[in-house]
Protein backbone atom coordinates (compact mmCIF):
# COMPACT_ATOMS: atom_id res chain seq x y z
CA UNK A 1 0.00 0.00 0.00
CA UNK A 2 1.31 3.41 -0.96
CA UNK A 3 0.05 6.91 -0.27
CA UNK A 4 -1.02 7.27 -3.92
CA UNK A 5 -2.96 3.99 -3.94
CA UNK A 6 -4.65 4.87 -0.62
CA UNK A 7 -5.74 8.28 -1.95
CA UNK A 8 -6.91 6.78 -5.25
CA UNK A 9 -8.91 4.12 -3.40
CA UNK A 10 -10.43 6.78 -1.12
CA UNK A 11 -11.43 8.84 -4.19
CA UNK A 12 -13.14 5.82 -5.80
CA UNK A 13 -15.02 4.89 -2.62
CA UNK A 14 -16.17 8.48 -2.04
CA UNK A 15 -17.32 8.65 -5.66
CA UNK A 16 -19.35 5.44 -5.14
CA UNK A 17 -20.93 6.89 -1.99
CA UNK A 18 -21.97 9.96 -4.00
CA UNK A 19 -23.38 7.77 -6.82
CA UNK A 20 -25.37 5.80 -4.25
CA UNK A 21 -26.79 9.05 -2.87
CA UNK A 22 -27.80 10.18 -6.38
CA UNK A 23 -29.61 6.84 -6.93
CA UNK A 24 -31.40 7.22 -3.58
CA UNK A 25 -32.46 10.78 -4.36
CA UNK A 26 -33.69 9.78 -7.83
CA UNK A 27 -36.01 7.29 -6.15
CA UNK A 28 -37.70 10.04 -4.11
CA UNK A 29 -40.74 11.10 -6.03
CA UNK A 30 -41.28 14.71 -6.91
CA UNK A 31 -44.42 16.07 -8.52
CA UNK A 32 -43.32 15.03 -11.99
CA UNK A 33 -43.15 11.59 -13.58
CA UNK A 34 -39.72 10.01 -13.99
CA UNK A 35 -38.78 6.35 -14.52
CA UNK A 36 -36.12 6.67 -11.78
CA UNK A 37 -38.83 6.37 -9.09
CA UNK A 38 -39.38 2.77 -10.23
CA UNK A 39 -35.72 1.77 -9.80
CA UNK A 40 -36.37 -0.12 -6.54
CA UNK A 41 -39.67 -1.78 -7.56
CA UNK A 42 -39.27 -5.56 -7.77
CA UNK A 43 -41.86 -7.80 -9.45
CA UNK A 44 -42.59 -11.43 -8.58
CA UNK A 45 -42.22 -12.75 -12.14
CA UNK A 46 -43.04 -16.48 -12.27
CA UNK A 47 -41.64 -17.02 -8.77
CA UNK A 48 -38.50 -14.91 -9.29
CA UNK A 49 -37.92 -11.37 -7.98
CA UNK A 50 -37.09 -9.27 -11.05
CA UNK A 51 -36.56 -5.48 -11.18
CA UNK A 52 -39.43 -3.75 -13.01
CA UNK A 53 -37.04 -2.04 -15.44
CA UNK A 54 -36.09 -5.49 -16.83
CA UNK A 55 -39.71 -6.37 -17.59
CA UNK A 56 -40.97 -3.21 -19.28
CA UNK A 57 -40.09 -0.01 -21.08
CA UNK A 58 -41.09 3.39 -19.71
CA UNK A 59 -42.21 6.62 -21.32
CA UNK A 60 -43.44 9.98 -20.04
CA UNK A 61 -46.21 11.18 -22.41
CA UNK A 62 -47.20 14.04 -20.04
CA UNK A 63 -45.29 15.67 -17.14
CA UNK A 64 -47.39 13.84 -14.50
CA UNK A 65 -47.98 10.52 -16.28
CA UNK A 66 -45.65 7.55 -16.52
CA UNK A 67 -46.48 4.86 -19.05
CA UNK A 68 -45.20 1.32 -18.44
CA UNK A 69 -45.15 -0.92 -21.53
CA UNK A 70 -44.61 -4.56 -20.42
CA UNK A 71 -42.54 -6.82 -22.68
CA UNK A 72 -44.84 -9.71 -21.64
CA UNK A 73 -48.55 -8.78 -21.34
CA UNK A 74 -49.14 -11.75 -19.01
CA UNK A 75 -47.04 -9.98 -16.36
CA UNK A 76 -49.28 -6.88 -16.11
CA UNK A 77 -51.10 -8.11 -12.99
CA UNK A 78 -47.81 -9.00 -11.24
CA UNK A 79 -46.44 -5.56 -12.12
CA UNK A 80 -49.58 -3.85 -10.78
CA UNK A 81 -49.34 -5.84 -7.55
CA UNK A 82 -45.66 -4.81 -7.13
CA UNK A 83 -46.49 -1.14 -7.79
CA UNK A 84 -49.34 -1.17 -5.26
CA UNK A 85 -47.18 -2.75 -2.56
CA UNK A 86 -44.26 -0.35 -3.22
CA UNK A 87 -43.71 2.86 -1.23
CA UNK A 88 -44.74 5.08 -4.18
CA UNK A 89 -48.23 5.75 -2.91
CA UNK A 90 -49.66 5.73 -6.45
CA UNK A 91 -52.42 3.43 -7.68
CA UNK A 92 -51.65 2.03 -11.14
CA UNK A 93 -54.32 1.63 -13.82
CA UNK A 94 -54.09 -0.61 -16.87
CA UNK A 95 -55.98 -1.10 -20.11
CA UNK A 96 -54.66 -4.60 -20.79
CA UNK A 97 -51.81 -3.21 -22.89
CA UNK A 98 -50.00 -0.68 -20.70
CA UNK A 99 -49.94 0.48 -17.08
CA UNK A 100 -50.42 4.17 -16.34
CA UNK A 101 -49.14 5.91 -13.23
CA UNK A 102 -50.63 9.36 -12.65
CA UNK A 103 -48.54 11.43 -10.26
CA UNK A 104 -50.72 13.73 -8.14
CA UNK A 105 -49.64 17.23 -7.17
CA UNK A 106 -47.63 17.08 -3.94
CA UNK A 107 -49.21 18.66 -0.87
CA UNK A 108 -47.21 21.09 1.25
CA UNK A 109 -47.12 18.56 4.10
CA UNK A 110 -45.84 15.78 1.79
CA UNK A 111 -43.16 18.11 0.38
CA UNK A 112 -41.89 18.81 3.91
CA UNK A 113 -41.80 15.07 4.70
CA UNK A 114 -39.86 14.40 1.48
CA UNK A 115 -37.41 17.24 2.21
CA UNK A 116 -36.81 15.76 5.65
CA UNK A 117 -36.13 12.40 3.96
CA UNK A 118 -33.76 14.05 1.46
CA UNK A 119 -31.82 15.66 4.33
CA UNK A 120 -31.56 12.29 6.12
CA UNK A 121 -30.24 10.63 2.97
CA UNK A 122 -27.80 13.53 2.52
CA UNK A 123 -26.49 13.08 6.05
CA UNK A 124 -26.05 9.35 5.36
CA UNK A 125 -24.04 10.32 2.26
CA UNK A 126 -21.84 12.70 4.27
CA UNK A 127 -21.27 10.01 6.91
CA UNK A 128 -20.31 7.49 4.22
CA UNK A 129 -17.73 9.93 2.80
CA UNK A 130 -16.34 10.65 6.27
CA UNK A 131 -16.12 6.92 7.04
CA UNK A 132 -13.98 6.45 3.93
CA UNK A 133 -11.75 9.30 5.15
CA UNK A 134 -11.41 7.76 8.61
CA UNK A 135 -10.56 4.32 7.21
CA UNK A 136 -7.88 5.67 4.86
CA UNK A 137 -6.48 8.03 7.50
CA UNK A 138 -5.93 4.97 9.72
CA UNK A 139 -4.19 3.20 6.83
CA UNK A 140 -1.91 6.19 6.24
CA UNK A 141 -1.07 6.39 9.95
CA UNK A 142 -0.24 2.68 9.82
CA UNK A 143 2.20 3.33 6.96
CA UNK A 144 3.87 6.05 9.02
CA UNK A 145 3.93 3.80 12.08
CA UNK A 146 5.67 1.06 10.02
CA UNK A 147 8.18 3.71 8.82
CA UNK A 148 7.06 3.24 5.19
CA UNK A 149 6.47 7.01 4.93
CA UNK A 150 7.80 10.01 6.83
CA UNK A 151 5.79 12.21 9.17
CA UNK A 152 5.85 14.99 6.53
CA UNK A 153 4.48 12.57 3.91
CA UNK A 154 1.73 11.60 6.34
CA UNK A 155 0.78 15.26 6.91
CA UNK A 156 0.73 15.92 3.15
CA UNK A 157 -1.36 12.79 2.48
CA UNK A 158 -3.82 13.63 5.27
CA UNK A 159 -4.23 17.11 3.81
CA UNK A 160 -4.98 15.63 0.35
CA UNK A 161 -7.41 13.18 1.95
CA UNK A 162 -9.17 16.06 3.72
CA UNK A 163 -9.37 18.00 0.43
CA UNK A 164 -10.99 14.95 -1.22
CA UNK A 165 -13.44 14.66 1.67
CA UNK A 166 -14.35 18.36 1.46
CA UNK A 167 -14.89 18.06 -2.30
CA UNK A 168 -17.28 15.11 -1.98
CA UNK A 169 -19.17 16.55 1.01
CA UNK A 170 -19.69 19.72 -1.06
CA UNK A 171 -21.04 17.57 -3.94
CA UNK A 172 -23.43 15.86 -1.49
CA UNK A 173 -24.66 19.30 -0.38
CA UNK A 174 -25.19 20.36 -4.02
CA UNK A 175 -27.20 17.19 -4.72
CA UNK A 176 -29.39 17.77 -1.66
CA UNK A 177 -30.00 21.44 -2.52
CA UNK A 178 -30.94 20.47 -6.08
CA UNK A 179 -33.42 17.84 -4.87
CA UNK A 180 -34.95 20.26 -2.35
CA UNK A 181 -35.49 22.86 -5.09
CA UNK A 182 -37.05 20.16 -7.26
CA UNK A 183 -39.43 19.21 -4.45
CA UNK A 184 -40.46 22.81 -3.78
CA UNK A 185 -41.40 23.47 -7.43
CA UNK A 186 -45.17 23.80 -7.73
Amino acid sequence: MTVESALKDADQKMKRALEHLHEDLAGIRTGRATPAVLSRVVVDYYGTAVPLNQLASFSVPEPRTLLIQPFDRNSISAMEKALQSSDLGITPSNDGQVIRLSFPQLTEERRKELIKLVKERGEEGRVAVRNVRRHHKDELEGLEHDHAISEDDLKRAEKELQNLTDKYVAEVDVAIDHKEKELMEV
